[in-house]
């Protein structure tokens, strides 16, 4: 009989989460049956061979940027938003390490009691051994968002394409949770979203991307069966392409 299984579009990728997506409708913190519900829908992935590096957020915890390190020093505030997502990084491998998914966490600052340092050849072995890598710490400097650290690591590993998990569900033409009338963009090319300055991630993350030819996918993570979908290749959230 013929193999009738779904094949995969593409064969690695990366997965940025943000740290919000964890809290579920918590006002903060990790919410365990949302980063449980999170790891079922990667492991429905990992099933097909897919193999899969993930960035982390840490805007549940800390970030450089909220209202709660106003007045501090820039710097000081992002090292203190990284140690965030090294401990959500933790979080989800142990939630992974009950779904039963091999998974291993690198972080680009050296905290070697807690998490291996970011090697990129022993991250790619890893990945080619079926295992998921989980980078935290972003890019390990200051002024760099985990969203240019998924656009880094993606380009590094040799990823196909960067999923970004949301809480909506692609690009919209305005926010339409302010603008009823908003429309989502099915595809949209990288000049052409700049030239409409929609902030699908931030400039320096999306410029890395588009130089790389790098193609990211903007979809709802806590919509049931979407991160399988996109990687099927079937028409799910919002394709940015060179």
């Amino acid at each position: 009989m013929p193999d009738t299984t779904p094949q995969p579009a593409y064969k690695r990728i990366l997965l940025k989460l943000s740290g919000e997506a964890l809290m579920g409708s918590d006002a903060y913190g990790i919410n365990r049956q949302t980063i449980s519900e999170i790891v079922s829908e990667i492991k429905e992935v990992a099933e097909l061979g897919v193999e899969i590096g993930v960035v982390i957020g840490g805007g549940n915890i800390f970030r450089g940027v909220a209202p709660a390190a106003t007045g501090m020093d820039r710097a000081t505030a992002d090292y203190m938003g990284m140690l965030a997502t090294v401990m959500n990084g933790l979080a989800l491998q142990d939630a992974m390490r009950m779904a039963g998914l091999n998974s291993r966490v690198q972080s680009a600052l050296d905290i070697e009691q807690v998490v291996e340092p970011y090697i990129r050849g022993k991250a790619i072995r890893y990945l080619e051994q079926g295992r998921i890598v989980i980078f935290a710490a972003g890019t390990g400097n200051p002024f760099f968002t985990t969203d240019t650290a998924a656009a880094l690591r993606g380009a590094e590993i040799g990823a196909q394409i960067v999923l970004k998990a949301t809480k909506v569900d692609g690009i919209y033409t305005a926010d339409p949770k302010k603008d009823p009338t908003a429309t989502r963009y099915d595809k949209i090319s990288f000049d052409e979203a700049i030239a409409r300055n929609l902030a699908v991630m931030d400039a320096t993350a999306f410029a890395l991307c588009r130089d790389q030819k790098l193609p990211i996918n903007v979809f709802s993570i806590f919509k049931r069966g979407a991160l399988k979908r996109v990687v099927l290749g079937e028409a799910e959230g919002t394709l940015v392409y060179c």
